[in-house]
């Protein structure tokens, strides 16, 4: 599962730099989490590090893009894959 930033967002920018997948950017009125790019930390870390550092637990996660562990290995496989490839060119 993705995770999703709910419009209680205070934008206290402490999130965006935690994020390992660059899922987190700043939208019209608050951040986003790109659903494509968000492992839940899962290949990076133990728990969600926007979650962990949030001071308004407004990162819940995101009821439209389901998502167990392996499939969240996989995503955390493909974007590290991309990375080395873009990498090397």
């Amino acid at each position: 599962m993705a995770l999703l930033i709910t419009d209680e967002c205070i934008n206290c920018d402490v999130c965006e730099p935690e994020c390992p997948n660059d899922a987190i950017t700043m939208g019209q009125e608050i951040y986003e989490i790109d659903p494509g790019k968000c492992t839940e930390c899962v290949g990076h870390f133990d728990e969600p590090q926007c979650v962990q550092v949030c001071p308004v637990n407004c990162i819940p996660v995101n009821p439209d893009v389901v998502e167990d562990k392996e499939t969240l290995w996989q995503k955390y496989r493909r974007l590290q894959a991309k990375i080395s490839a873009s990498s090397t060119v």
